[in-house]
């Protein structure tokens, strides 16, 4: 599948959330990177199909997306609605996972990441 074209404000704006990622997404991206999970390769602040995604591991089509309180609100939830919708028709499956989850079960969350891409039991 061709990558689509990134705009440098979009590839800009990927760079500053890289700079400033929010607690929880750290504690996440510490658990990802560096192949740290079943040897899963992620990327992280990732634009994708004209979007910035938190998390991708390409090899397994994968987008994780830490949400904070934000993603509640009903414009933020049709958008988010409409994004899923966008990435999936492009051969994405997306996990959503609220902030509170990432802090408090961290071991939780990745365990579903590694059930979702199928790779076995977590350890």
């Amino acid at each position: 599948m061709p990558h689509a074209d990134i705009s440098p404000q979009v590839r800009g704006n990927a760079r500053r959330m890289r700079n400033a990622m929010t607690e929880a997404e750290t504690k996440l991206w510490n658990e990802l990177r560096a192949h740290r999970l079943m040897g899963l390769g992620f990327r992280r602040q990732v634009p994708i199909a004209g979007y910035i995604v938190d998390f991708a591991c390409a090899a397994h089509r994968l987008i994780v997306e830490v949400d904070g309180s934000q993603h509640a609100r009903p414009q933020s939830a049709d958008y988010d609605r409409q994004r899923t919708r966008r990435l999936e028709a492009d051969g994405w499956t997306i996990l959503r996972f609220w902030n509170d989850d990432v802090l408090r079960d961290i071991d939780n969350v990745c365990e579903h990441i590694v059930r979702v891409i199928g790779k076995g039991a977590f350890e």
